[in-house]
């Protein structure tokens, strides 16, 4: 089979014509679809998807769980001693945690450019390898510039991550098992905090000479990321079009099982009028404000233990209680990511639902007697319910985006809006506030007001645009053709379907948004 050629001609067909299109315009896995006819049979896609699961996803969840944990690791340090050691300030504290989300910020576009050109599985474990050791590397540093250079570090690299996973995961799954497995990696972030909740405490127990239990805990998880990123190197795939662990027959059929996205695989080469599309596209927008708001509460991340070890409990029970806030996520964004896939166009509703406890934490919060630990308690864990939210709309954003360097460009935006928020949060979290926090918590309420109605908005907007589809008429004159060589040398022209054509959602007049 050849890899790319292309082709000048034109083909006359029954429908009125034929279009003749070169192998750099459409997806990388036309190669693979075309000629083929029907669908798969049920069983059969059954069982390749469920080889796909047992070979990529538990990497992807095991990567997920690593980055938040890394993401995370200033948080629990807090208490293991090394604002102390290192000398920090409240507003250097703070500074650290905004810095990793600048870096990010910087570096994001950049990273899904990157992702389009190079090989995702490869890319993705070289950053793994450069944050592991610059996570290792905050065991040396002595004060706030050495500790803000390789927090520096840590953003840049996890820039790839998110956004590597959601090309990932609309490149192997449905639009349906999209949402369950963007769940299942996310909710990753709760194991996280529940498996560095134990290791904090552990460290805490280790008592070497001239070594604080905060560089220890550095070095355990760096140390871990690196032995992941060797493993991302060897076994983590780039696509399901060169996919190891799947026949050449597989990888067809991988392929075919995807056609329902209408969103192809990937294209290796940027279009330029995509990029425009993306940047006039105003559901880009709206799931951008989604993603900085959303993301603004999301500085409680570095100072939950804070607060927690503010109302009484020693640094050993705050680091068991810190398991806490894991469970509640993995409770919340499972049973949603269910809910929502359970649910016919239940999207939005689901992500909005679950804003509501956290707004009623809040309020127990700020409205409770400082006396009332258990009350005060409850209500912090309660305020992390709300993270289904943001994990329905990064599978939502998938599942409505389509064209490749549409939504590599449509990612870096919604994920550089994410860092903006998430580097705006820590300056809420200022030392005349303590103890009670008054003003942040107020601030993280209004977010969490805004948010569910910014996913009903996008509902009705995407809602609207299919009815319009609905009613035009269907226009089936077009058909696509590239060129193959056969294994005797022969040059064939073979039909590719529209799917992948690598249209965007719009130019692809079939597209329906899912809801």
């Amino acid at each position: 089979m050849s890899s790319e050629s292309s082709v000048d001609v034109t083909k006359d067909d029954k429908h009125g014509h034929g279009v003749a299109v070169s192998s750099t315009e459409v997806d990388t896995a036309a190669q693979l679809a075309a000629g083929l006819s029907g669908d798969i049979e049920p069983e059969e896609a059954l069982r390749i998807r469920k080889k796909i699961d047992r070979h990529i996803l538990p990497l992807m969840c095991l990567l997920y769980w690593v980055q938040f944990m890394d993401k995370t690791t200033l948080g629990n340090s807090a208490i293991l001693g090394i604002q102390q050691a290192t000398h920090l300030t409240t507003n250097q504290y703070n500074w650290l945690g905004t810095i990793f989300y600048l870096s990010y910020l910087l570096f994001e576009y950049p990273q899904n450019l990157a992702l389009q050109r190079f090989p995702v599985g490869k890319w993705m474990s070289i950053n793994i390898f450069v944050w592991g050791i610059a996570l290792a590397c905050h065991a040396a540093c002595k004060n706030f510039a050495g500790l803000f250079a390789v927090r520096l570090v840590l953003g840049m690299c996890e820039g790839s991550i998110t956004a590597g996973f959601m090309i990932v995961s609309s490149m192997f799954y449905t639009r349906n098992e999209q949402t369950l497995r963007v769940g299942y990696w996310f909710l990753m972030n709760g194991t996280a905090q529940i498996i560095s909740g134990f290791v904090s405490f552990g460290t805490l127990h280790i008592t070497t000479k001239g070594f604080e239990p905060w560089q220890w805990f550095m070095i355990i998880t760096g140390a871990i990321t690196l032995i992941l990123a060797v493993l991302y190197w060897f076994f983590f795939p780039d696509s399901p079009t060169n996919a190891w662990f799947l026949t050449m027959d597989e990888r067809a059929k991988a392929v075919q099982r995807i056609k329902e996205n209408q969103t192809g695989v990937e294209n290796k080469h940027f279009k330029r009028d995509q990029f425009y599309e993306a940047l006039r596209d105003p559901k880009t927008w709206l799931f951008a404000l989604f993603a900085a708001l959303d993301n603004i509460p999301n500085s409680l991340t570095n100072q939950q233990q804070i607060i927690v070890a503010s109302l009484g409990f020693t640094y050993l029970q705050t680091t068991l209680l810190g398991c806490v806030f894991g469970v509640v996520e993995i409770c919340t964004i499972f049973t949603g990511v269910h809910l929502a896939a359970r649910f016919k166009n239940g999207r939005a509703y689901v992500g909005a639902i679950y804003f509501t406890p956290a707004l009623v934490g809040i309020a127990l919060v700020n409205l409770l007697p400082w006396s009332n630990t258990a009350g005060l308690l409850a209500g912090q864990f309660m305020t992390g319910i709300c993270t289904t939210g943001f994990v329905l709309s990064l599978s939502w954003l998938g599942n409505v985006t389509a064209g490749h360097t549409k939504k590599v460009v449509t990612n870096a935006i919604m994920l550089s809006a994410y860092c903006v928020g998430n580097a705006a949060g820590p300056f809420l979290w200022k030392a005349q506030y303590k103890p009670r926090n008054h003003v942040p918590w107020a601030v993280i309420a209004a977010c969490y007001v805004v948010c569910p109605l910014i996913l009903l908005t996008i509902r009705v907007l995407l809602a609207r645009e299919n009815s319009k589809r609905d009613s035009e008429p269907v226009d089936d004159t077009d058909e696509y053709f590239i060129e193959r060589v056969t294994e005797d040398g022969k040059r064939i022209e073979v039909k590719v379907d529209k799917e992948f054509m690598d249209l965007t959602d719009r130019q692809n007049r079939d597209f329906r948004y899912v809801l």
